[in-house]
């Protein structure tokens, strides 16, 4: 969903692409053949962080460098607060969390070999306000916030870190809820009257990215069409 928007958006602007994925290696080999060489894939699993570091040096080894880390992996799942298992928290936690921890760590120094750059985390509107229902969810989410903030001041000036946080997005991780009935509640709840598309996502990642946002770091941009409005 996002990942793939980003990676497609990324080859667009003329940026060589290193992106992970865990499971849909031909939906990767495909991706790699839309970007017509400008992609590359590592099969990767971001609660494991030998291999988090092996796709980010051998991602700074095959493209001469690291401008641009985003932290996109991510798993939303529910679960009743006194039904949830020690393994759904931890899950959600190594996954939301520990995967955006280890990336983070890893393309730092990478990056900063580099002589500065940006790195994105795609959060959440629940870790700003919450979720009911998806508690460990929000807890990773809202904690990816403050990551953010804090690496903002501890990496700058040479990297600026800001955060995105989606509300609904059109994708296979909300596929349930938006293909159901819950779908015109979602969008009578979005002032802007559309629930936003990967695309949109990818295009504010593009934007915190670029130099374009040279001034702005520990930011929460919001992509959500006004459904939640945080200060």
């Amino acid at each position: 969903g996002i990942g793939a928007a980003c990676v497609r958006l990324f080859a667009e602007l003329g940026a060589r692409v290193g992106f992970t994925w865990r499971t849909g290696e031909t939906e990767a080999e495909d991706l790699e053949r839309a970007c017509d060489g400008m992609a590359r894939g590592w099969r990767t699993d971001v609660t494991d962080e030998d291999q988090v570091a092996r796709f980010v040096r051998e991602a700074e080894e095959a493209w001469g460098g690291v401008d641009v880390a985003v932290a996109n992996a991510g798993i939303w799942k529910g679960a009743r607060i006194d039904r949830m298992t020690a393994e759904e928290g931890d899950e959600m936690l190594e996954v939301n969390l520990g995967g955006t921890w280890r990336l983070c760590r890893e393309a730092v120094p990478a990056i900063r070999r580099r002589g500065g750059g940006s790195i994105v985390v795609v959060s959440s509107t629940a870790g700003q306000r919450g979720e009911s229902l998806h508690s460990h969810y929000a807890a990773s989410k809202g904690a990816q916030v403050s990551l953010v903030k804090s690496l903002a001041v501890e990496c700058a000036p040479e990297i600026r870190v800001n955060a995105v946080a989606p509300g609904w997005v059109d994708t296979e991780l909300s596929a349930g809820p938006l293909g159901g009935e819950e779908r015109a509640a979602i969008m009578a709840a979005i002032p802007l009257g559309r629930v936003a598309t990967a695309e949109d996502v990818a295009d504010a990642i593009a934007f915190l990215a670029s130099g374009r946002a040279r001034h702005v770091t520990g930011e929460i941009l919001n992509v959500n069409g006004g459904s939640v409005l945080c200060g």
